[in-house]
């Protein structure tokens, strides 16, 4: 059975890319790393909310950044995510597929 503290965490991190807007940001940052600028122009956003979604998934350590000057970039700094998030995208296409 899996332990307590790893069951925490493990949702912690679900939750931390369980939302839309979240989702959205993490695709972006499959090909590399974006400043916060050119994120809140792809997701349509406004830019408190953008950076709120940004440091709730860099605090579960999803994403990592990296200042340059004025401009913060993030990328993805637990590429399990992205292998995660493939199977769960998977599995929705598939269900998909048999309600038709």
């Amino acid at each position: 059975m899996i332990d307590n503290n790893i069951a925490k965490h493990v949702a912690e991190v679900l939750k931390a890319v369980a939302h839309p807007a979240r989702l959205k940001i993490v695709e972006l940052l499959v090909p590399g790393e974006m400043n916060v600028g050119d994120i809140v122009r792809a997701v349509s956003e406004k830019q408190a909310i953008t950076s709120q979604q940004l440091n709730m998934m860099k605090d579960k350590g999803v994403l990592g950044s990296r200042r340059d000057g004025s401009k913060v970039y993030y990328h993805i700094e637990n590429k399990n995510v992205i292998r995660l998030l493939d199977c769960i995208y998977d599995h929705c296409e598939q269900e998909k597929g048999t309600r038709r």
